[in-house]
């Protein structure tokens, strides 16, 4: 893809010249309706000729769009720090046929890309993604209960998590260190700030886009 920005005529006429000079191999592609649409491209003749397709701009609408490549590479990461196969063993599938490891898969990428709650990725930001085409699920995998209840099978699993996580950050980095700290979470108060400077409780960045609550400041 090549974006041409705004041409003037002689710009144009640079551009055709370029578009017939790698043209000249009868078995590549034709760029055709590059300009407009009284410069009418040539029809192929034979049988093993390429067909041409033409394509109305004016005609083209955009329906049901859906969030697919930030949910393509959180699925990626995922893939690369080895949580795959890390929650394939530790969550297994139910009596139901629940893929717990793939609800998990589905909450993680969300919390990256639009990080609000269960109960909006169940209504709204599942139907709007591309997670059930990556995943090959249908809408069941963001069913609001099972989104909550896979929260509640994570806890057991806390301390081999963090292991797989160090572990995976070293060997992909080579990363030596002594004490390594996570950052996970967040606190906020809704109420209002102290008076005092000396406080905790005072405005600041929220990875919860909770702008109008005051933050648990050092909670991190």
């Amino acid at each position: 893809m090549l974006y041409l920005g705004e041409l003037n005529g002689r710009q144009e006429a640079s551009w055709r010249r370029t578009v017939e000079l790698f043209g000249q191999n009868d078995d590549a592609p034709q760029q055709v309706a590059l300009f407009p649409e009284d410069h009418a491209p040539v029809e192929n003749a034979g049988a093993d000729s390429l067909p041409n397709v033409r394509v109305r701009l004016d005609q083209m609408s955009l329906r049901k769009p859906r969030q697919w490549g930030a949910c393509w590479l959180g699925c990626e990461l995922w893939r690369q720090l080895g949580l795959d196969t890390f929650w394939r063993g530790l969550l297994p599938e139910s009596r139901e046929g629940t893929r717990w490891d793939l609800v998990l898969q589905t909450l993680a990428p969300y919390r990256l890309i639009d990080p609000r709650s269960e109960w909006r990725l169940h209504r709204h930001w599942y139907e709007h993604s591309a997670m059930a085409d990556l995943l090959g699920c249908d809408f069941s995998i963001a069913d609001q209960h099972r989104l909550y209840e896979c929260h509640d099978k994570l806890l057991a699993h806390k301390r081999a998590l963090f292991d797989h996580l160090t572990q995976r950050w070293t060997t992909l980095f080579a990363a030596k260190y002594e004490v390594l700290l996570y950052d996970l979470t967040s606190t906020y108060f809704e109420s209002e700030p102290p008076e005092t400077q000396g406080g905790l409780r005072r405005f600041g960045y929220s990875r919860d886009k909770r702008g109008d609550c005051v933050l648990g400041q050092g909670t991190d």
